[in-house]
Formats: C-alpha cells, sequence, structure tokens
C-alpha cells in the first residue's frame, strides 16, 4: 500500500489510519458502520507498512553506528541495499541513544554495521548478522584497541569494504557479483587515497597534531605522525586546568603551529589552547558526520591538505 501526503512524501501508515477513521465518523455514523469492514481490512493491511519500502522490494536492510559504515555499505551496495545511519546529520556519534522503534529495526536489519566502544545503545541492541568493524583487518597499532575511530584508516578501510561486501552476499546470493564488484571499486578507490595522502604528508617538517580529542590515533599510526588531544577518546571528556596548561605548554616547546578543532565538537577549548600558546586553529574533521555534499573521500582529501599546512609538508 502506497501512502502519501499531500505534498507528495510518505505519510506515517498510523496516521493515515487515524485521518481515515476521523473522516468517515465526521460524515456520520452510518457512514462509519458501513466503513468498518473496510476499516478491519485495513488494519490488517498497515502493519505490513511498518516494514519499509526496501523490505517490501527486497532490499537488504543494513543499519550502520556512523556515518564512515553507511557510506560503505551505499557504495557497496547500491541498489541492492536499503542503508540506515543511526546519528542524525550533526549529531555526535558517541551520544546515540536509540527509541524502542530503532532498536526494533536494528534487531530486524539484515546487516548491522558497528564498531564497538563507540556507542553503547547500539552496543547493547545489535544481534543476529552483526558486523565490528574494529575486529576487521590487521590488529591495531600499540595504544590503538580501544580506538573506535578505525575508519581514519584507508587501509583498514579496505579490509572492511571487503568483509561487508561478503556479508552483503551470503545474505543476498542472486547479487553477489554485484556487491564484489563495488567493493572492488571502493578498495581502488581507497588504495589511490592512501597513496595519496602517503605522498602528501610524506616531506614535513612537523609531525605532531594536536587535536580536539583523540579521534586520529589509526591516521596518524598509518602515516607516521603523533597525535595528543586535548580530551580524551570521547569529546566528551572534560580536560583539567592542568591538562590545558600541559597541552599548551607542549604546542610551545615543540614548534606546533595549529590547534584542530572539529565540526561537531564546539570548538571553545581548542580555542583556548590554540589562544594560550599563541597559534592558529584549524578543523580537522573526524569524519563521523558530513554536510551535504561531501563524502568520505572529500572530507579525508580536505583533513589531508589542512595537515600538509599544518606540519609545513612539500
Amino acid at each position: 500500500m502506497k501512502i502519501t501526503t499531500l505534498m507528495g512524501g510518505p505519510l506515517d501508515c498510523t496516521v493515515a489510519f487515524q485521518l481515515k477513521l476521523t473522516m468517515i465518523f465526521i460524515s456520520g455514523q452510518n457512514a462509519a458502520m458501513r466503513a468498518l469492514p473496510a476499516l478491519l481490512a485495513c488494519s490488517l493491511v498497515l502493519p505490513g507498512c511498518a516494514r519499509s519500502t526496501a523490505h517490501q522490494a527486497g532490499r537488504v536492510e543494513v543499519v550502520a553506528g556512523v556515518y564512515p559504515l553507511a557510506y560503505v555499505a551505499e557504495r557497496i551496495g547500491g541498489a541492492h541495499v536499503h542503508v540506515t545511519d543511526l546519528t542524525p546529520a550533526g549529531a555526535e556519534p558517541h551520544d546515540i541513544e536509540l527509541s524502542p522503534a530503532q532498536v526494533g529495526e536494528v534487531q530486524q536489519a539484515g546487516l548491522v554495521l558497528l564498531v564497538h566502544g563507540l556507542q553503547a545503545a547500539l552496543d547493547a541492541a545489535a544481534r543476529g548478522n552483526v558486523l565490528d568493524a574494529a575486529q576487521v583487518g590487521a590488529p591495531p597499532a600499540p595504544g590503538l584497541a580501544k580506538d573506535p575511530h578505525v575508519w581514519q584508516d584507508p587501509v583498514r578501510m579496505s579490509a572492511i569494504a571487503t568483509e561487508v561486501a561478503g556479508r552483503m552476499a551470503a545474505r543476498d546470493t542472486a547479487h553477489a557479483s554485484d556487491y564484489t564488484a563495488g567493493a572492488a571499486a571502493l578498495v581502488a578507490d581507497l588504495r589511490r587515497l592512501d597513496a595519496d595522502i602517503r605522498a602528501a604528508l610524506g616531506h614535513c617538517a612537523r609531525h605532531d597534531i594536536v587535536t580536539s580529542h583523540e579521534a586520529f590515533g589509526h591516521f596518524a599510526a598509518r602515516y607516521g605522525l603523533h597525535q595528543v588531544g586535548i580530551a580524551g577518546i570521547s569529546p566528551d571528556a572534560d580536560p583539567s586546568p592542568r591538562r590545558l596548561a600541559d597541552i599548551a605548554a607542549y604546542v610551545r616547546t615543540h614548534d606546533v603551529t595549529t590547534v584542530f578543532t572539529e565540526s561537531l565538537v564546539s570548538p571553545r577549548v581548542a580555542e583556548t589552547v590554540a589562544r594560550e600558546a599563541h597559534v592558529r586553529t584549524a578543523v580537522l574533521d573526524p569524519i563521523e558526520g558530513v554536510r551535504p555534499g561531501d563524502d568520505y573521500f572529500t572530507v579525508m582529501r580536505r583533513n589531508v591538505a589542512a595537515l600538509r599546512v599544518a606540519l609545513g609538508c612539500t
């Protein structure tokens, strides 16, 4: 059953049923009685509306906890999948809470993509065909086992893409070759990105990056940089005055030119450190969400451009 609003968009099935019921009873009791059999029949059909259009079309339902994993699923699955990103645009993914409806969606999904430890609510709800991206690929560098920002490493993202394609193919064997091809195209793009980053950051005067929170450990480990986070793994951590003073001192003594802020976190603390150390600020995006018109690759390349300036790369 297709239900649309007056503006042509989809209308929630429960709302549509209530609207129909209201309209009939307004027209009179007799009309309501005559319409009762039809309404009862409609009530039997309407629960099917709770299933997404994607389910009715036979597509694989994929739920992702954070944008980079949703991007991977969309690139690989194409028209054969319906991808839900549980983190709303502009929201901080560490903080998400799930509604009962979202918990149901997670538990009924054909594939759930998450990074264990990043989103506690999703970790608690996920069951069935769950892929923990943190467990894909080579073991992380020392000290990064608890860092959930694995998508900052394009090499690890290539391994994740291959694993996602395998999970999709196992779920939907009829389109297995399409998933394999989608993953191959994405991996080729990721390998190109990795090569470009190595070339861009291969000859730099500095190697320290001071960030709002420790979201770039995997990137730093891959490309020979040293991350100093003002806050810890979670951007919600409130650094002490002593910590801020120590970071400012580190900036001054290590010839750091830039303190990096983020797109989804208040820049106030980072700006305080920069002001104390008399250096500039710039944005380094952890890619936990993107603006319209951006995607994983455009943001990664913009980050590299910002790093080249901050690190004095030639």
